[in-house]
């Protein structure tokens, strides 16, 4: 029985119109791992998002853009002006598909690929 190929979220582009640089949004393993050592949970967005809207926003870089400073994100951050509520839905979703993806198999198949362990149940 194999599971459902969930499809996944896109992450997010944020162009700099001053010099074309593209900026690449989203988590991955790592991503989480540095945020949650950090103590971060998505969860306090909604209670404190003056402090960790820009916090997240950080760690989307992570993934991408690893050896920019928070300072640096701050600087896009205040560039950009404002956000829309799908933006910082779409960064949750983001950071959760991420912290969900070792817990789900595509298909048997796909588990054969992914390297030199097997597994039987």
């Amino acid at each position: 029985m194999s599971k459902t190929v969930m499809e996944r979220v896109p992450s997010i582009k944020v162009t700099d119109k001053r010099d074309g640089t593209v900026y690449e949004l989203d988590f991955n393993r790592e991503a989480i791992k540095f945020a949650e050592a950090r103590g971060f949970d998505t969860e306090d967005v909604a209670k404190y998002p003056a402090t960790k809207f820009p916090e997240l926003f950080f760690y989307a870089f992570r993934m991408h853009h690893k050896n920019l400073a928070r300072s640096q994100t701050d600087v896009i951050y205040d560039r950009l002006g404002g956000f829309s509520p799908q933006f910082l839905e779409r960064l949750v979703l983001l950071y959760n598909q991420a912290l969900t993806a070792n817990n789900v198999v595509e298909s048997d198949e796909e588990m054969g690929k992914n390297g030199d362990m097997e597994v039987e149940l």
